[in-house]
């Protein structure tokens, strides 16, 4: 029993993590179609600035996230404002010009705070352990799975409980029919792309201190991000959580009864077997027209 319930934890904690890298990716590909191959710099850059912040100015990782979600999502908005606006219905232009904006981010960190791996703190009140029937969990881990689990629920009400949502979901169904009733699309697009490039930096951020942080940390994070969207349904909010749960729950227990690397394979095995009857996801209904 105490075995069962440490994976299962172990789930939930990878489970946590990849809704975070996924849930900005879900809504930028969801909304714009837009296949963001710079997500995972997204999700490194969150991490350098929390390094930079810890270092540099003193402020510990919990304070510094609203700054960060800031800093990444102004990213955001100037990468969809200067590029990715004029790429919209041209996806393999989309592809090479996100691909190559996240090798120049990469390099940018790299001669600016150099090529060797960096660790971010973690913070004191967390770093404990906590007992959860019988089962040492650490505190942070606990934190990161509360702290996905408010945000999910935020963005499901910033998504369907608002006018933001309710013009979102317009533009997404139909564009020219929502900019006949005066929704300005841009705008809503350049919003969106901040919100979820806001999103892969506190991602970046809450994992940097259980992994090393590093110029190519972003690309594994990237990988999952689609595996998480593609597995869901990429207009489904729900779709997501529920894909994260199950690829966290898989991972946890097949990296237990054999190892990382072929847990990883045996998931990508299963997506594909998945994706092969269903391509359309778990719980997607409709498709970007």
């Amino acid at each position: 029993m105490d075995i069962f319930i440490s994976q299962i934890a172990t789930g939930l904690s990878i489970a946590s993590i990849l809704l975070l890298v996924a849930l900005g990716l879900a809504i930028i590909y969801g909304t714009t179609g837009v296949i963001n191959m710079a997500h995972g710099e997204f999700v490194m850059l969150g991490a350098y600035s929390a390094w930079a912040l810890q270092t540099y100015a003193g402020i510990g990782l919990i304070e510094s996230l609203i700054l960060i979600f800031i800093f990444v999502g102004l990213f955001g908005w100037v990468i969809e404002r200067a590029v990715i606006r004029h790429l919209y219905d041209r996806p393999l232009d989309t592809i090479l010009a996100t691909w190559g904006i996240g090798i120049m981010a990469q390099q940018a960190i790299r001669l600016m705070a150099g090529g060797e791996l960096r660790y971010v703190q973690m913070p004191e009140a967390l770093s404990a352990s906590i007992s959860l029937l019988g089962v040492e969990i650490s505190a942070f881990r606990i934190f990161v799975l509360v702290f996905t689990a408010a945000l999910f629920a935020f963005t499901w009400c910033l998504m369907y409980r608002t006018s933001i949502g309710m013009k979102l979901r317009a533009i997404t169904q139909n564009r020219e029919m929502a900019s006949s009733f005066g929704i300005n699309s841009n705008r809503v697009y350049s919003m969106t792309f901040a919100y979820g490039a806001g999103l892969a930096g506190l991602a970046g951020a809450l994992v940097s201190p259980l992994k090393s942080v590093s110029p190519e940390m972003g690309t594994s994070y990237v990988v999952d991000a689609f595996m998480v969207v593609v597995l869901g349904g990429v207009e489904s909010l729900v779709g997501t959580i529920v894909s994260s749960a199950i690829l966290g729950q898989l991972t946890g227990f097949l990296a237990f009864y054999s190892n990382d690397t072929i847990a990883k394979a045996l998931v990508f095995l299963a997506i594909v077997i998945l994706i092969r009857y269903r391509p359309q996801g778990l719980f997607a209904t409709k498709v970007r027209g």
